[in-house]
């Protein structure tokens, strides 16, 4: 049982189909056109959507475009009504992103048989995103633990989606930099606080256990087929080109693109925010140590490049940062020695 939307400019229409799909226990709405259609869509997200092909005003191609272009309501069922062997509109249909399609005539059977085939779907679609809710929670919360890194996954999803959309990756993969802002550090739940809040120095065992936290989170991310574009993240954001990062001691071309974005942004947001460890650093300083780790072969030259130009143009936080005052030939890493980031 679920919500279905009936959208169709004909009453009679929208009367019989809801004939066939209220005894089944489903709650049905109705719209008599696309722009309708798409008001209810947003504002009461329907677990399914039944919808007419030729409607004034927005049609069900135009409607079903937009619902499934919306990251908000894209992963709603849409299901478009069509004339029998209409060849033509169920192509139209499926490059607008319909996912199912009915004929007229209505077979009663069939038509109940698909709606609760999807419905089905749905529901583990709405599971895995509570799943996937749920760790984002959790996430935050490991965040919330220490009180100098309030805001810090926000700005490491809003920075790595910045800097991917400049470098024209696709929207799959903004996404995963997205989600991977919020979800690089889970791992340390894992952390006792004692270490994770440490003042001072960490010993060499402390360390060891640190760098566990990406293996951790790999793990904690490992049951989600949602997040496998944000495992290799979350495992590899402190990787380095040299091989000298961790967990795996990747070289190069390796590391994931995705981890080499994150682990430019974490250590540019680390160096710039106050640390139970460490003071914040003035932009163009973290600027100067970031070119730094690109010229001694930690970071890719170009992304540290791209990225620091979005910096100064003053894109990504307020004020730009000051030129001038970048890389030096006595450039030497003040803060990654006891990287807790």
């Amino acid at each position: 049982m679920g919500t279905v939307l009936i959208v169709d400019d004909i009453t009679g229409n929208t009367r019989l189909l809801e004939s066939l799909l209220a005894p089944d226990g489903h709650t049905v709405r109705t719209a008599g056109d696309g722009a309708e259609a798409l008001r209810l869509v947003r504002s009461e997200h329907p677990d399914l959507v039944l919808m007419d092909v030729m409607m004034p005003r927005v049609d069900g191609f135009e409607a079903c475009r937009a619902i499934k272009q919306d990251p908000g309501t894209r992963l709603i069922p849409v299901v478009l009504v069509t004339a029998l062997n209409d060849t033509a509109s169920r192509i139209r249909g499926i490059e607008a992103g319909a996912d199912d399609f009915v004929s007229k005539p209505f077979n009663a059977h069939e038509l109940r048989a698909r709606v609760r085939s999807l419905l089905r779907i749905k529901r583990y679609t709405d599971d895995l995103d509570s799943a996937e809710s749920v760790i984002v929670s959790l996430a935050l919360t490991i965040e919330a633990r220490d009180s100098t890194t309030h805001g810090h996954c926000h700005r490491l999803a809003h920075y790595a989606s910045a800097l991917g959309r400049t470098l024209g990756l696709d929207e799959d993969d903004v996404s995963a930099l997205g989600r991977g802002g919020f979800l690089h550090d889970i791992g340390k739940v894992g952390i006792p606080d004692a270490v994770l809040l440490k003042r001072g120095r960490l010993t060499s065992e402390e360390y060891e256990l640190i760098k566990q936290h990406t293996v951790i989170g790999d793990r904690l991310c490992g049951e989600l087929r949602s997040l496998r574009n944000v495992r290799p993240i979350v495992r590899h954001h402190h990787e380095r080109l040299d091989g000298s990062g961790y967990p795996d001691g990747l070289r190069d071309d390796a590391i994931p693109l995705l981890a080499q974005i994150m682990g430019i942004v974490d250590v540019f947001d680390a160096m710039t925010t106050e640390r139970p460890y460490k003071a914040a650093l003035p932009v163009a300083r973290a600027a100067e140590e970031l070119r730094g780790e690109a010229t001694c072969g930690w970071r890719r030259a170009d992304l540290v490049a791209t990225f620091l130009e979005q910096v100064e143009r003053g894109s990504l936080i307020p004020g730009p940062a000051k030129a001038g005052h970048y890389f030096g030939e006595c450039w030497r890493p003040v803060w990654t020695r006891d990287s807790r980031s």
